[in-house]
């Protein structure tokens, strides 16, 4: 099982680990309520090195990596990125990727780690002739987030540098600390990750806890961040989307580029979007309290098969049971009264809403 290069001083900052995607990662560190909290109006730090990451170069990359995945790459400046679908020929996903073009020649792919096999496979076999070369820098890099709306000044606290307006998944590398700063978050709140290599991020980690430390910073584990990452409905790859999950089915419509040409799975996307509609759609639903709702369980809208839930979490935020999951679409519309087992959901659009009154 992979451990971070942090491991050591995670287990000294008393970190619970859990297995997850082949990784020892922290679920918490004492109080998930506390680091939701902290990421909502402070600033937490998480551990994220165990994501996948790949270097794909060579004067062929811009349009080799172009004709891979569904989202725009030779439009992408230098120090700009986006979010994409690696898809199948069938249309269906493969990974989900955040592109970052480092220059002309070389972009930096991150992924979920259990899928960075799964692309670094796809992109060889469609390698022929082009001149394009590919490097897994998982182990070679660490990668340490700041996530909440003080991270900026954590950031410029210890790293001294400002950080420049940065729209998201844009990056720079900042030379006089040696680390490639990019405008990123699993939940699309405010955030920013720090690329660098595994030695000197544990340095890091311990300066941007002294640099936090009037603004109540706490490191954060995977509980309190998918408490975060559901509210804000953005789907998880082997949770809320998988190999039979088609792109316009999860509602992440800022990942397709319906102006870029040919690409793996495009016959498919743009059927779909000229047809107008997918025969599912990921959507919230709001439970009354705090039942526990388990991922596969059915969905029922007038005593009808309606779909299945994918994931569930207590939200601390709205103070209920909430969870994403796949509805027909002549159920997939804000306010349908649904049941889970037992328990009772309303139909919600996502994201979920900042607060809730009955």
């Amino acid at each position: 099982m992979h451990r971070s290069p942090l491991f050591s001083l995670l287990e000294a900052a008393h970190a619970q680990f859990v297995e997850d995607r082949g990784s020892q990662v922290p679920a918490n560190f004492g109080s998930v309520k506390e680091e939701h909290q902290a990421l909502k109006s402070g600033v937490g730090l998480m551990d994220l090195s165990q994501r996948g990451r790949i270097l794909v170069r060579g004067e062929d990359a811009p349009r080799f990596l172009h004709g891979m995945v569904t989202n725009d790459v030779k439009g992408l400046e230098a120090g700009q990125g986006n979010y994409s679908f690696l898809l199948d020929v069938h249309g269906h996903i493969l990974a989900d990727l955040r592109i970052l073009r480092l220059d002309a020649e070389n972009y930096l792919l991150d992924c979920e780690p259990q899928r960075n096999e799964i692309v670094w496979r796809a992109l060889e076999h469609h390698i022929v002739a082009d001149a394009v070369e590919l490097e897994d820098l998982t182990e070679q890099l660490a990668c340490l987030a700041l996530g909440g709306p003080c991270a900026r000044e954590v950031l410029r606290e210890a790293l001294g540098f400002d950080p420049p307006s940065m729209h998201s998944l844009d990056h720079l590398f900042v030379e006089a600390v040696a680390v490639r700063l990019i405008r990123a978050a699993l939940w699309g709140d405010e955030g920013y990750w720090i690329l660098l290599s595994p030695e000197p991020a544990k340095a890091l980690w311990q300066k941007l806890l002294q640099a936090g430390a009037s603004l109540g910073i706490r490191p954060v584990g995977l509980n309190a961040v998918e408490v975060c990452r559901i509210e804000a409905g953005i789907p998880r790859y082997g949770i809320d989307m998988d190999e039979k999950t088609l792109p316009q089915e999860t509602g992440q419509m800022h990942a397709i580029s319906f102006t870029k040409g040919c690409y793996i799975g495009q016959e498919v996307v743009e059927r779909i979007r000229s047809r107008g509609h997918v025969n599912r759609k990921l959507m919230g639903l709001l439970f009354e309290g705090e039942p526990k709702v388990q991922a596969g369980a059915g969905i029922l809208i007038d005593s009808r098969p309606a779909g299945t839930v994918t994931s569930s979490i207590y939200s601390y935020r709205l103070q209920r049971t909430i969870a994403l999951g796949y509805l027909r679409p002549e159920y997939a519309q804000a306010g349908v009264a649904a049941m889970v087992g037992n328990d009772p959901a309303q139909v919600m659009e996502l994201p979920f809403p900042v607060a809730w009154r009955n």
